[in-house]
């Protein structure tokens, strides 16, 4: 089991930018895709994006896709997820995921170990 622990968020004002991090420790993330989702108060966790294990191939939401850039570095067992634009229908709670195997997925189903997630607040 890997453990996956987000950092780097916080409040923003609309049209700031934020970078989230994901660091992975206990064993490799490399063969696993990876994902960020999103859950804000009452309502369901969301897919946000997602990435392939080598870093090739990404997915988005529609209603983030221009704005967010999902990357990793296996090297450093890391996964981050840049935020630009950012709208107060962006605030949630953030969670890092990483998949069961090395395809990507928009499916929360698909994800087996999850971060304790990092909240981003953003204001209008």
């Amino acid at each position: 089991q890997v453990q996956l622990v987000e950092s780097g968020g916080g409040l923003a004002q609309a049209g700031d930018s934020l970078r989230l991090s994901c660091a992975a420790s206990g064993r490799t993330i490399s063969g696993n895709a990876m994902g960020w989702f999103r859950q804000a108060p009452g309502k369901e966790r969301e897919f946000v994006a997602t990435i392939s294990w080598r870093g090739h191939n990404t997915d988005y939401a529609a209603s983030v896709k221009g704005r967010f850039t999902i990357s990793r570095d296996n090297a450093k067992n890391m996964v981050y997820l840049q935020m630009n634009s950012l709208k107060p229908e962006d605030t949630a709670v953030y969670y890092c995921a990483a998949a069961k195997g090395a395809y990507r997925s928009d499916l929360v189903g698909e994800y087996d170990d999850w971060g304790q997630g990092t909240q981003v607040t953003v204001s209008s």
